[in-house]
């Protein structure tokens, strides 16, 4: 890879250290898209004994690309994204992907359509990690950033994501047990 192309590749990636979530971070201030998929692929790091057949690598090139497209639109929370905007989403970051250098044009582009599929042990990995993430960081941001609906969302989310393995359906139930000591511990 030539140096040029490098650079541009990390100023597209860059725009994720200024794009925030929807989420706080523990100290009250917006978490990044950066941040998330950085703490994504350190889970995935950490999980690679519990899932001995799995290609881990794989998966933390998934968590590391995954929110690039929300370089071009930003961050919009789950429960406010449509299916147009996934769309506009997708299409963007397809065409920026289009115009990388091989190999990494094949690599990204092959990733993420094993990512879409969601057929793969590593598909299913990457996306139930996604939404454990969003679920965790969410609980040790303070509860008075939480919007109503997300006392409900907190407990049902990404449970059918982890519902494929075991080591996964127990972190939700903890993370679950987390969520409803917080609520309680909120309310007087």
């Amino acid at each position: 890879m030539k140096q040029r192309d490098f650079l541009k590749i990390l100023s597209v990636a860059e725009k994720l250290k200024c794009n925030t979530r929807h989420c706080y971070t523990s100290t009250g201030r917006h978490e990044s898209v950066a941040e998330h998929s950085w703490r994504l692929a350190l889970m995935a790091m950490l999980l690679t004994p519990e899932f001995p057949h799995a290609d881990m690598d794989k998966v933390i090139r998934m968590c590391l690309i995954h929110d690039l497209g929300e370089a071009f639109t930003g961050d919009i929370p789950s429960f406010q994204k449509t299916a147009e905007d996934t769309r506009k989403e997708d299409a963007l970051f397809d065409a920026w992907v289009d115009t990388l250098p091989e190999p990494t044009r094949g690599e990204f582009a092959a990733l993420l359509s094993e990512m879409n599929a969601l057929e793969t042990q590593e598909a299913k990995i990457y996306k139930a990690l996604d939404k454990m993430e969003a679920v965790i960081q969410h609980n040790e941001s303070d509860i008075s950033t939480w919007l109503p609906l997300e006392y409900e969302l907190q407990l049902v989310y990404g449970a059918e994501n982890v519902a494929f393995h075991p080591w996964l359906r127990e972190l939700k139930a903890q993370v679950n047990d987390w969520t409803r000591r917080k609520i309680r511990e909120q309310t007087p």
